[in-house]
């Protein structure tokens, strides 16, 4: 009997930000994603990234359209795990608007339903997507998408380990986390075991 060997994860990261409800907010959220993800060795243009772009363009326009409630933001997060030659990227976006869209619904033929089209493109890109509570009011709709077949990464040199940071895009203060106001939260955490992230996986 022969069991399949399930790669251990080289690294977990954490990012969050908050962006206003606006057509502005969504694009600064799918540019500070494609840019984050870069921070952590996903090339902007590569499939995942583009991918992952496009979630957190619909997910974040969504946010926008349907979940904005004046005086609150919505809040990106991003979740990504990388193994050898496999990475699996998580977008959550959450707003505190009531209104939830239902997955078992959405469709391409109806353009005027709540979350319109968008939603099937999630639906289409993501290999997982779904509607969750939140601390607090309003909900958070996540989507799940991964790579199998990436070169193994290679090790940066010394000086570059010691030196590398972690920041936010530009415009984006730091700030905790409410939904009221802009914030950026990074965690980048090593090999699982070790501070690794409690948020569900899901395959």
């Amino acid at each position: 009997m022969t069991t399949s060997r399930v790669e251990p994860p080289l690294a977990l990261h954490e990012s969050t930000h908050t962006f206003p409800a606006t057509r502005l907010g969504a694009s600064l959220a799918r540019r500070a994603a494609v840019a984050r993800l870069g921070d952590w060795g996903v090339p902007p243009g590569s499939p995942l990234s583009d991918t992952v772009a496009l979630l957190v363009a619909e997910l974040a326009a969504n946010a926008a359209r349907h979940g904005r409630v004046p005086g609150r933001n919505f809040a990106l997060r991003l979740l990504h795990q990388r193994a050898r030659t496999s990475a699996v990227v998580r977008v959550e976006v959450s707003d505190t608007h009531p209104r939830r869209p239902d997955p078992t619904t959405v469709s391409m033929a109806d353009a005027d339903a709540d979350g319109g089209r968008g939603l099937a493109l999630v639906a289409a890109l993501a290999d997982d997507w779904g509607v969750e509570d939140r601390t607090g009011p309003g909900k958070t709709v996540w989507a799940q998408t991964g790579s199998a077949g990436l070169p193994e990464p290679a090790e940066p040199p010394q000086e570059e380990r010691e030196s590398r940071t972690q920041t936010g895009p530009p415009g984006v203060s730091a700030a905790p986390y409410d939904c009221s106001g802009s914030s950026v939260s990074d965690r980048a955490e090593g090999p699982a075991g070790r501070g690794a992230s409690q948020t569900p996986w899901r395959s």
